[in-house]
C-alpha cells in the first residue's frame, strides 16, 4: 500500500460546495480511467498528470492504512464501501470526502473497475473520524510490519464501532 511521497502536505484545506460531487473511475488494479472536471479542480491535477496513474496519488498520510485494507477487502467482495475520507491535493493542501465506491462488472459479473463519487463531508464527522485516524496512523507507526499495524490500527477502528453501537454504515448515515 504505497503512499504518496512526492507531495508535502500542508494545513490548507479545500472545502467542498454542498452540490459538488467528485467522480472518477478505475480499472481493477486502481489506477485512474476517468476523473470529472470537480475532481481535477479540487486535486489541483491536470487530466494528462492523473489518467492511468493509481488513485492513491491523492492520499493523504493522515489516512491509515487500514481504511484502505478495509476499502479493498470491501471492494474484493464485490460489495460498495462508504467512507470519510481525507485525500491530498498536488499543491500539498487537502480536502475531506464522503465516498462512495462501487464495483464496476461485466456482462458475466467479473469486476472490471472502480466507480467512485465523492461529496462535501459532515463536519462533525470529519473532527470524530479524524481524531480516530489519528489514533490509528499514531499505531501504525509503532509498527515495522504493515500487516501487524495495519492489524492493531484495524482494532481501534473496530473498538470504536462497536462503542458506537450500530454498523459502520449505520454510523456514517447517521450523520446525513
Amino acid at each position: 500500500m504505497s503512499k504518496n511521497t512526492q507531495i508535502a502536505p500542508t494545513l490548507k484545506e479545500n472545502l467542498l460546495e454542498p452540490d459538488d460531487l467528485i467522480v472518477s473511475k478505475t480499472d481493477v488494479k486502481g489506477h485512474i480511467t476517468y476523473a470529472n472536471a470537480c475532481f481535477l479542480s479540487l486535486s489541483l491535477f491536470k487530466e494528462k498528470d492523473i489518467l492511468n496513474k493509481p488513485h492513491n496519488i491523492i492520499r493523504h498520510p493522515d489516512m491509515p492504512m487500514a481504511v484502505y485494507q478495509m476499502l479493498w477487502d470491501t471492494l474484493h467482495k464485490g460489495d460498495e464501501f462508504f467512507g470519510i475520507v481525507k485525500n491530498l491535493s498536488a499543491d500539498g493542501s487537502f480536502y475531506w470526502v464522503f465516498a462512495n465506491i462501487t464495483p464496476s462488472f461485466d456482462e458475466s459479473g467479473k469486476t472490471i473497475g472502480y466507480f467512485s463519487v465523492r461529496r462535501q463531508a459532515n463536519r462533525e464527522l470529519v473532527t470524530i473520524m479524524g481524531n480516530l485516524y489519528k489514533k490509528m496512523v499514531q499505531e501504525e507507526k509503532r509498527h515495522s510490519d504493515d500487516k501487524r499495524a495495519i492489524k492493531a490500527s484495524t482494532q481501534i477502528f473496530n473498538n470504536f464501532i462497536d462503542e458506537q453501537g450500530v454498523s459502520y454504515n449505520e454510523y456514517l448515515i447517521s450523520f446525513a
